[in-house]
């Protein structure tokens, strides 16, 4: 095996030049690690965080990227053989140890989750935290179930996207948002019910649609829009905040009786690759394979345009995954 990699450092925060190529070395593995090949790894919001200073707990420099998709390299302590399709994601990745922007990364065998599939890498690397962020809101968190009902504020997000398909295999009325009408077919692919343009007050929207309110939200915009869309659920409904979009994630003077409607739920959502079973991810690649699922990708992007991708993501131009290839 080479002995250097390249990799996408962060020295310091930036604009997304400040993502530099360099020349590493290949990192060695330690018992209860596993050395990944990374084939392909998407892009995420929190590496914007990073890269713009506005995430807690990080030491640079350092290799971006809380998810990786690719083969086992080595494995000294034999969780997983070489050669394993695999994919890695959260617990600290590229925050407090360098994650999967570049050709090799090294992570705790308890961030790994072992699949088979022969999809491309393209669409494989599109998966890991998309699926582990969606499936956790809506099963983990918002404990959703057949008959219900949900708002998914921030729709076209990779995140938001497969919330909605999963939420259709569960058996729940969909509804979900996009600030930008030419966005709205995106949403139908996918089987959304019931596509709002979201204006500054789409729980008056909701509320036409159903008047006493929806079951289920999920907020994948911020802070912001999260008053506007509690006040689009039911008694006893429940939020459940996940995403950040707006890079607004802090609640100014809060006072909870103030803040919450009357009898309605908040919980969050941040969980980490122990909340993805295996099971769940590997019948989600098959239902792809098979047709039934589409994985919602914006556009696939070769490691040398790292730069453009931030760009993409930073400016909101994306409906779907952005995903990098090696």
């Amino acid at each position: 095996m080479t002995q250097t990699m390249r990799a996408i450092v962060l020295d310091a925060p930036g604009p997304p030049e400040a993502l530099q190529i360099r020349t590493l070395v290949v990192p060695v593995p330690q018992p209860a690690e596993v050395l990944i090949k990374v084939r392909a790894f998407g892009i995420n919001r929190s590496e914007l965080h990073t890269r713009l200073g506005m995430a807690e707990g990080v030491r640079l420099p350092r290799v971006l990227g809380i998810e990786a998709c690719g083969e086992v390299a080595a494995c000294p302590g034999n969780e997983f053989a070489v050669g394993q399709q695999v994919v890695a994601m959260m617990g600290n990745m590229g925050r407090t140890y360098d994650g999967g922007y570049a050709e090799y990364t090294c992570v705790p065998a308890s961030n790994v989750i072992a699949f088979h599939s022969e999809l491309s890498w393209e669409v494989l690397g599109a998966v890991p935290e998309m699926l582990q962020t969606a499936y956790g809101s809506l099963v983990s968190a918002l404990d959703a179930r057949e008959g219900q009902s949900i708002l998914i504020r921030g729709g076209t997000s990779s995140v938001g996207l497969a919330t909605a398909s999963l939420a259709k295999q569960l058996g729940l009325t969909v509804l979900a948002t996009t600030r930008s009408p030419a966005k709205q077919s995106a949403l139908s692919a996918v089987g959304v019910d019931h596509v709002l343009v979201d204006d500054g007050a789409v729980a008056s929207q909701v509320r036409k649609l159903f008047p006493e309110g929806v079951d289920l939200a999920l907020e994948l915009v911020g802070t912001p829009t999260l008053p506007d869309t509690r006040r689009a659920l039911r008694r006893r409904g429940v939020a459940c905040f996940t995403g950040m979009l707006s890079n607004e994630w802090i609640v100014k003077d809060f006072y909870p009786i103030g803040y919450l409607p009357n009898a309605v739920r908040l919980c969050a959502y941040s969980g980490e690759a122990a909340d993805l079973p295996a099971s769940v991810l590997q019948r989600y690649l098959d239902d792809v394979a098979s047709g039934k699922l589409s994985v919602p990708i914006d556009k696939v992007y070769a490691f040398d345009d790292i730069v453009e991708a931030h760009r993409a993501m930073e400016h909101n131009e994306a409906k779907g995954k952005l995903v990098v290839v090696i």
